[in-house]
């Protein structure tokens, strides 16, 4: 019988787009990690130290999505490029299909998401590698992904919440609310998830941590019918919690055309954050005008750039203009999807494998 995954990598093989050659193999600014420590969940870790970088230097997490790699996320999102520009390292880990038929991190697996087990234990040993041999400042290591890449940043957030001072979960999911795919895409779908009393207990149960929480910025397209809207709203309960910040946000504004929603905690401190995408799909908002990242299969061109916003919130770009040259937008703001004529998208990759599994109708 064949399987979800198989369905969903069968059907990716035959609709969804592929980077170019250039684009997909976008090693050349990546340099291979090489193992150091335990590595229980199998991955693979890329680096990007640039020639600007600082003494002490912050370091950002970056975890791609399904069917994706570290390449061409970087690529797509332009981590590399701002690092480039504000001399800051990048770390990528990527996904096997030994692990993951789909290149998903595996947020759905106890043993995967589990504080010292599998894939979280594998990139947490890839953080102290990158402090032990490149001087990275240990204060100052942040965490950010893409819809499975998303879940699972706000699974190392959860177990190993004093390793970072930050994390950006992208079209992700709270942690700890499947423990099987089916439960996974019910989740995705919005369908079971937990009342925010319990995604707390989630949260607080993953880690023995007792002190201060890092710092949380939610992002997520209104039109995401892939890993609906209301997963945003559940992340942002799961930390209010342990934020202790009332329920309706300190401020409320617009940002680049965006909802933008903040909650302070009782010192004043932005502690969690909420950009809601108006009529986007399932990706990565980038903006291409803005000198950083490329239009693509998840990384959606929609004038508003998270990498950028995320990295000036992280205090990593003390201020930030276009970079000059930038190339013209070619797709209109508002459609917030790769060209679907000309690439399938990974929405109706995903839609059809649950149709094929009797999941969606």
């Amino acid at each position: 019988m064949r399987t979800i995954s198989d369905t969903i990598e069968r059907l990716a093989r035959l609709r969804a787009g592929r980077f170019s050659a250039a684009n997909q193999h976008h090693t050349d600014v990546l340099v291979r990690l090489e193992p150091s420590g335990d590595n229980p969940g199998n991955l693979t870790g890329w680096f990007t130290k640039p020639d600007s970088l600082k003494t002490a230097p912050a370091l950002v997490v970056v975890l791609h999505g399904c069917t994706q790699t570290a390449a061409g996320y970087d690529y797509g999102s332009g981590w590399s490029s701002l690092a480039s520009d504000y001399g800051f390292a990048v770390l990528f880990p990527e996904q096997s299909r030994e692990n993951n038929a789909n290149l998903c991190f595996n947020w759905f697996n106890k043993e995967d998401i589990t504080r010292d087990r599998g894939e979280v234990q594998s990139v947490r040993a890839m953080i102290a590698t990158m402090i032990a041999n490149h001087g990275v400042d240990p204060k100052r290591v942040y965490v950010t992904g893409l819809s499975a890449g998303g879940a699972m940043a706000n699974a190392l957030l959860a177990t190993y919440p004093e390793v970072f001072a930050g994390g950006a979960i992208i079209a992700g999911l709270p942690y700890g609310v499947a423990g099987t795919v089916p439960e996974a895409f019910d989740r995705m779908r919005g369908h079971g998830l937990p009342i925010a009393a319990a995604l707390v207990d989630m949260l607080r149960e993953a880690s023995p941590h007792q002190g201060v929480w890092p710092t949380v910025s939610v992002w997520h397209g209104t039109a995401d019918n892939t890993v609906v809207e209301g997963n945003a709203r559940a992340i942002v309960e799961q930390w209010r919690g342990v934020h202790a910040v009332p329920q309706k946000a300190t401020l409320t504004e617009i940002v680049d055309s965006q909802r933008h929603e903040v909650w302070r905690d009782t010192s004043g401190r932005d502690v969690i954050e909420l950009y809601s995408i108006h009529g986007m799909a399932h990706g990565t908002p980038v903006d291409t005008q803005a000198g950083y990242g490329h239009g693509a299969p998840f990384m959606l061109d929609v004038g508003i750039s998270s990498t950028v916003h995320i990295a000036r919130n992280w205090g990593l770009t003390p201020s930030f203009e276009r970079r000059a040259n930038a190339p013209k937008r070619e797709q209109a703001p508002s459609a917030g999807r790769w060209q679907q004529s000309r690439v399938g998208g990974v929405q109706n990759v995903i839609e059809d494998a649950l149709r094929s599994a009797g999941l969606m109708k």
